[in-house]
């Protein structure tokens, strides 16, 4: 028989998802400093007697003590670090929140750890519950999650033959995830225009610290660009659309 202390192991962790099991379970998707992205389960914590719910909402940072189960491990106990509660009291704020979590779930794989993300999506609900700019503050951590993940866009140097791009009208490749100057650019498959101030913002955001960034004033147009151009290249990457960005428009447009 195993020991007690093998099969019991603490950890923190951000909680990314849940959704509903049997009468009164929740399976939760949590990301944890050293294992990465792990799916776990709280049994009993839909009981109006359950201490552990108010912990266990998403978005919460909490320190959970788990026990290894068959399936899946299985939380014994769970005490808020921070709620975040700005975050779910504000509609705008909740959408961006789960934007957050459903592009780093999709990006990693359970079990692998990648404490530097942990950390980016910490500080990004840290600024998410301040930031005077929601989507300015998204853009960031988008280019920063890419970053984290291997699949920064190339946005100073042609992908095809590595010359510094000039302040003209370039265009991006989505496939080959990076800036085309307008030599290869020009009707290549697939390649869109992109605006020099489109470009221009995107390098500030890739580049520049946090708070240097959310003093920009930008215009609507060139955000709206900025942020077709991360939406279309995050789709390509992962192959599919997410659920939340829709969930945002709706409540832009209301």
């Amino acid at each position: 028989m195993s020991s007690h202390r093998e099969r019991v192991y603490r950890t923190r962790a951000i909680i990314l998802k849940r959704r509903e099991q049997g009468e009164a379970d929740r399976v939760i998707t949590l990301f944890t400093p050293e294992y990465g992205k792990r799916v776990v389960i709280a049994k009993g914590v839909r009981k109006p007697t359950s201490r552990k719910a108010g912990h266990l909402e998403p978005f919460t940072h909490v320190a959970l003590l788990l026990a290894k189960g068959k399936t899946w491990d299985i939380i014994t106990s769970a005490q808020t670090i921070t709620s975040f509660r700005a975050l779910r009291e504000d509609l705008d704020r909740t959408a961006y929140a789960y934007y957050f979590c459903e592009l780093l779930d999709a990006f990693v794989q359970e079990n692998d750890p990648h404490p530097e993300l942990y950390d980016l999506l910490l500080t990004t609900f840290r600024r998410l519950e301040t930031t005077p700019n929601l989507t300015l503050t998204a853009r960031w951590y988008e280019l920063a999650l890419l970053k984290g993940v291997g699949f920064a866009p190339q946005l100073f140097h042609c992908i095809q033959c590595g010359k510094a791009i000039q302040p003209e009208l370039n265009y991006f490749s989505l496939e080959g995830g990076g800036v085309l100057c307008p030599q290869h650019g020009e009707g290549a498959s697939g390649a869109q225009p992109l605006p020099l101030n489109a470009l221009k913002v995107l390098r500030y955001l890739q580049t520049q610290p946090y708070n240097h960034i959310i003093r920009l004033q930008l215009k609507p147009g060139t955000m709206r660009q900025v942020e077709k151009l991360m939406g279309d290249y995050l789709r390509f990457l992962l192959e599919r659309r997410l659920k939340s960005p829709t969930f945002i428009r709706q409540i832009q447009t209301h």
